[in-house]
């Protein structure tokens, strides 16, 4: 099994590009995809409605059975989510914590025989239950588009990679918006020390997708947005090329940004 997590800033489109993804993988193997965000939205394209989350099953009864939190979304996709408190009420990390510790006791893996895992985990911090993952991922990967608070984010992740001891599989580049600046994202991937994995191009289709709340892949499997993404989903399943990262400090970061926006360095 294969345990994989994807970070970055939020509204990136982690929880768009996950569900993408694991659409274009279940065409090989049966993926488990876990959403770690305590709105419990991460798996929304994919199932279609409301799951019970982990936290809320434990909160009605102490010994939950697997049917009671993983719902099958598609043939070889099942989804999970973490859940998490109330804003402002406790620590919204738990919830990722006390979800992965829920997956293994219910030896869900195992008898779901899972092939892959997709973690959708919350990006813009990292302590906690959001970090916990960062300690037995076996690839990590951070999403970011090319304007300099996605960068930032980005560049603070790896940082808590580094500091766990963990490697860090790659660079997604998102375009987000009317910016589009690819060799940001690459001069970035270089500078930190990564891969550059490839690019998701903006695509209406993408947006008349999730307002029907499917995957691009379901809704227009014969799209080039779709093909995009399963190149995107080759190219994962076949980088085994991991890195420790080297975070820049805010200096270099800042004329990165600079490249982004087109002022004078």
């Amino acid at each position: 099994m294969r345990q994989i997590g994807f970070y970055g800033k939020g509204g990136i489109g982690k929880s768009t590009t996950v569900c993408n993804l694991a659409t274009a993988l279940s065409e090989e193997y049966r993926v488990l995809v876990v959403g770690c965000d305590p709105k419990a939205d991460c798996t929304s394209l994919l199932r279609g409605d409301e799951i019970k989350t982990v936290l809320d099953a434990l909160k009605e009864k102490r010994n939950i059975k697997v049917e009671d939190i993983v719902v099958e979304a598609d043939k070889n996709i099942y989804c999970v989510e973490a859940g998490g408190p109330k804003p402002g009420v406790g620590c919204a990390g738990r919830g990722v914590i006390v979800a992965i510790e829920t997956l293994k006791k219910l030896k869900v893996f195992e008898d779901l025989k899972i092939d892959i895992v997709l973690y959708d985990i919350l990006g813009d911090v990292v302590c906690g239950g959001f970090a916990l993952p960062l300690r037995f991922l076996d690839d990590i990967y951070i999403i970011t588009s090319s304007d300099y608070m996605s960068l930032y984010a980005a560049n603070n992740i790896a940082k808590g990679i580094k500091e766990l001891k963990n490697k860090l599989s790659g660079i997604i580049y998102n375009v987000r918006g009317s910016v589009d600046n690819e060799e940001v994202v690459k001069k970035f991937c270089e500078l930190i020390n990564t891969n550059y994995i490839g690019k998701i191009p903006n695509s209406k289709l993408i947006a008349e997708a999730e307002f029907l709340g499917k995957s691009v892949l379901k809704l227009y499997p014969n799209s080039e947005i779709a093909k995009k993404y399963k190149e995107l989903a080759n190219k994962i399943i076949n980088n085994y090329d991991k890195k420790e990262p080297s975070p820049i400090d805010n200096k270099t970061l800042k004329r990165l940004g600079q490249m982004m926006t087109f002022i004078p360095g």
